[in-house]
């Protein structure tokens, strides 16, 4: 991926938004101003949670562990119009909680890449550590202050 090209997940995002709005457009009146308007509101922002997560490099972390809770959030929404069945069919909630899921795999993903890179940034600054704790003499201690 090039360093200036949006990610994966905002495309999918924005392609989920737009479903969100046609789904919601066919809503009866009743789910089309509750339940319709939460959806599409929760769908935006997921996809300006994403675009802030890309942009926002010093805070990224922060932003992909809010976009994770908001995509968790718009399941639940949708799940809830399917209880309701506010949606036309069921079939039109299939595609959209699997346009859901795949979203939240994007997101799963980047927050998974950007926890090792975390790591990965301590881990060169106490390796003695390790070489302390797992030695002769610190179990030897160990078993002979049990003693």
């Amino acid at each position: 991926m090039k360093p200036y090209q949006l990610p994966e997940i905002v495309k999918k995002s924005e392609r989920l938004l737009v479903d969100i709005e046609q789904a919601v457009r066919g809503f009866a009146r009743y789910h089309k101003y509750t339940l319709g308007t939460d959806m599409r509101r929760q769908a935006m922002a997921v996809l300006r949670m994403c675009h802030r997560a890309w942009r926002d490099r010093s805070r990224q972390l922060y932003w992909v562990n809010e976009l994770v809770w908001a995509i968790d959030e718009l399941k639940l929404s949708l799940q809830l119009g399917s209880q309701l069945h506010a949606f036309k069919s069921f079939k039109q909630f299939e595609s959209l909680i699997r346009a859901a899921e795949e979203v939240g795999r994007c997101a799963g993903g980047w927050k998974r890449q950007l926890h090792r890179k975390g790591q990965n940034s301590g881990s060169n600054a106490s390796p003695e550590r390790a070489q302390i704790l797992s030695g002769r003499a610190a179990s030897a201690g160990y078993v002979g202050a049990n003693q």
